[in-house]
């Protein structure tokens, strides 16, 4: 039953645009209507009604530890005795700042902001500055977050709904966008033959999260790598998402691919929000008050978020935790296959280290245009089911399930059961 969240989305209705402050959270796309959450506990959302879930969100990525992990909380409790912000610089930034250098090579200098959306605006405009001009290349499906000139075919929410940009966004802002299929060679060649001396950077997430889970072709960030350094553009990676999930150095570590920007967000914060971008010095010193690329924030680099960032790092840099989080993401991956083989069906399972999506398709998912081709009925039928069963999935077929280090056995063998049981329902 949900009868107060039923009646705390009612109230909601009559205060906030579609009863939410994000619109993937109103569960429009898999036809339910938005749950209430209570707390978090390790693995665990408990719901205002007090159902409990195993979930997979993991608010969209950053709780990597976990709900309500011991270290962050009282990071959390003790940075916030000290005060909530100061609008002035912190130990904490530096320290925040040196982590993440020590374990991103391509970074000499990050500038902390509030969003990955504020981290992928500012690279931008700090890659026009540096290159002097004024197109950008990014790819269908994959999505930076909500800035004007990079809401053309996106991936996530827009995914959801079904919406190829947003009104409100002037045809000026995106003329300047190229928007190329991902993982194709020929037309990112293609793109440069006729634009190369105008493009001033590639934006890319090195795996895709949000059309669901996407990897990119053998080769296809080299190649992204080269033709950049030809044409003299710059190359970001979006690693939002990918950065601190698929290792210590992000998918750029994983692939031995070095870009000259990198977008960071989500588990830097521990939860809290947070997001980042960095670079080379000889671009980042364009940065004011460095040089003339203004960019500012006043809650930038917030003590609470960062001592929460700096906790869930630690964490993550002790020995053994990422081969435990690939051990037991490997277990649910190999789980669904084995209940997809036993029940003749032939969806595809993409995954990459701890995000992983089940599509409801035949077909290998290798861009925007075939993960389109998921049957997102079905999808939606799946998830009611497996939400009635105590998972919790993202509401959408076109987002990453995030495995976290609270995910036991356990709860890995549990959640394969309930697929087993959902999908044989369905056929």
């Amino acid at each position: 039953m949900k009868v107060r969240s039923k009646l705390f989305y009612e109230r909601a209705l009559r205060s906030i645009p579609g009863g939410v402050n994000s619109p993937v959270r109103a569960c429009k796309a898999v036809k339910g209507d938005p749950i209430f959450f209570e707390r978090g506990e390790g693995a665990y959302l408990i719901d205002v009604d007090g159902n409990r879930y195993i979930d997979y969100v993991c608010s969209w990525g950053p709780l990597i530890l976990g709900h309500s992990h011991p270290e962050v909380i009282a990071s959390v409790y003790f940075a916030s005795k000290r005060g909530t912000s100061f609008g002035a610089p912190t130990w904490q930034e530096v320290e925040l700042a040196e982590l993440i250098k020590n374990c991103f090579p391509s970074i000499d200098k990050i500038r902390l902001v509030n969003s990955g959306t504020e981290a992928t605006m500012s690279a931008i405009r700090l890659a026009r500055a540096y290159t002097k001009r004024d197109k950008i290349i990014k790819f269908e499906g994959c999505y930076h977050g909500h800035v004007d000139s990079l809401l053309v075919k996106a991936g996530s929410g827009l995914a959801t709904f079904g919406i190829p940009a947003s009104p409100g966004i002037p045809e000026e802002l995106t003329a300047h966008t190229l928007n190329l299929p991902f993982n194709d060679f020929e037309a990112v060649e293609k793109a440069f033959k006729e634009y190369g001396k105008e493009i001033a950077g590639v934006i890319v997430e090195p795996i895709a999260g949000n059309m669901g889970v996407v990897l990119p072709k053998e080769g296809f960030l080299e190649f992204l790598r080269d033709i950049t350094t030809r044409y003299e553009a710059l190359l970001i990676f979006d690693e939002v998402i990918t950065g601190f999930r698929i290792g210590l150095s992000g998918a750029q570590g994983k692939f031995g691919v070095t870009p000259d920007l990198t977008c960071l967000g989500k588990i830097i914060g521990g939860g809290l929000p947070v997001g980042a971008y960095g670079g080379k010095s000889e671009i980042m010193s364009l940065v004011a008050p460095e040089g003339p690329v203004y960019q500012a924030g006043t809650l930038s680099g917030n003590p609470i978020a960062i001592s929460a960032g700096l906790a869930t790092l630690k964490e993550l840099m002790k020995p053994g935790t990422y081969e435990k989080l690939e051990a037991i993401s490997q277990k649910l991956e190999e789980g669904i296959k084995e209940v997809l083989k036993k029940l003749g069906l032939f969806y595809r399972v993409n995954r990459a280290g701890s995000m992983l999506t089940l599509f409801f398709t035949e077909k290998e998912v290798i861009d925007f245009q075939t993960a389109l081709s998921s049957d997102t009925q079905k999808f939606a039928i799946f998830w009611q089911k497996m939400l009635d069963k105590g998972i919790y999935l993202p509401p959408s077929q076109f987002e990453a399930w995030f495995v976290s280090l609270a995910h036991g056995e356990k709860e890995i063998e549990e959640t394969v059961e309930k697929v087993y049981e959902s999908l044989k329902e369905m056929s």
